[in-house]
């Protein structure tokens, strides 16, 4: 078990997942037929609450699936209630968190957490299902609450001992939320601390790209490109504190050479998938498919 301060003691609870194994040994078999690549590529997408990690999620893999792509999805949430896919994999079948909230007294955000760091406990078995499948590539729909897989010592460990093939993050910049500077700036710094979590290839979308006028989403990814169109935006749309303390952090972070390009994708719509697919093929596959 992965020790987090101040994180409480936790207990493995056993569980047997059967539904699944018709279903696993028919895509392992079929999968069997078709040239395997040198590599399975693991996707880990994160993004603050109301993202649309989900949905990406969702809309990626029908995408994938309707370009010949061997892929699956994975639901790492413990916590969500619905989904708008079918996962191949979901944690829920391991860990339930009503189940921990009556075992151990704990209120919804108590089981959270102690379900964030049993998820570490699973990680080995996670693993093993996933290459049942045998898929070329793994999309990982992880917890709504980003702090509890990005800022605890358990999101690391599974993101490493999950599996030991390539991997790369899907950080979503929320197109509405970041449409102010202030907005943006803050969802900058957050990319920034994740890339410091995980040190892991990190591909940064602007989601839900639909909802905003195109000269809105235009203008949010000339900020991701031109330092000094995001400048001269925090110069005229933020006063006081918040203009020094933006201004200040950007600075920072161009300072560590980091940079933060902005793929505009709708998961309604399916726009950028394209650009998606290929900044992800070009970092983990050499720019082939993953799929040969």
């Amino acid at each position: 078990m992965i020790e987090d301060p101040g994180s409480q003691a936790t207990t493995h609870l056993p569980f047997i997942n059967i539904n699944k194994r018709t279903k696993q040994i028919l895509i392992a078999s079929h999968s069997q037929k078709k040239r395997h690549p040198q590599h399975m590529f693991i996707v880990f997408i994160i993004g603050t609450a109301g993202s649309g990690k989900s949905l990406l999620t969702a809309s990626f893999t029908d995408w994938l699936r309707l370009s010949k792509q061997n892929v699956i999805a994975v639901n790492l949430d413990p916590g969500v209630f619905t989904l708008p896919y079918t996962p191949d994999i979901d944690i829920r079948d391991y860990i339930k968190i009503e189940q921990l909230m009556e075992q151990y007294g704990l209120g919804p955000n108590g089981a959270l957490i102690m379900a964030a760091d049993l998820i570490a406990e699973e990680t080995e078995r996670l693993g093993e299902e996933i290459a049942t499948f045998n898929p070329d590539i793994a999309l990982i729909d992880t917890p709504g609450q980003m702090e509890l897989f990005a800022f605890r010592a358990s999101g690391p460990y599974i993101a490493n001992e999950l599996t030991k093939e390539p991997r790369a993050l899907i950080y979503l910049f929320d197109s509405v939320f970041s449409s102010n500077p202030l907005n943006y700036v803050s969802n900058v710094f957050l990319a920034a601390a994740v890339y410091n979590r995980f040190f892991t290839p990190q591909v940064h979308v602007l989601s839900k790209s639909d909802l905003l006028p195109p000269e809105d989403m235009n203008r949010i990814v000339d900020w991701s490109a031109d330092p000094t169109a995001l400048e001269a935006a925090i110069e005229e749309k933020l006063t006081g504190t918040r203009r020094l303390l933006s201004r200040d952090v950007i600075h920072a972070v161009y300072r560590l050479g980091l940079k933060f390009l902005l793929i505009p994708v709708s998961a309604k719509t399916n726009e950028g998938f394209v650009s998606l697919n290929a900044t992800l093929e070009r970092i983990l596959a050499s720019g082939e498919k993953f799929t040969p």
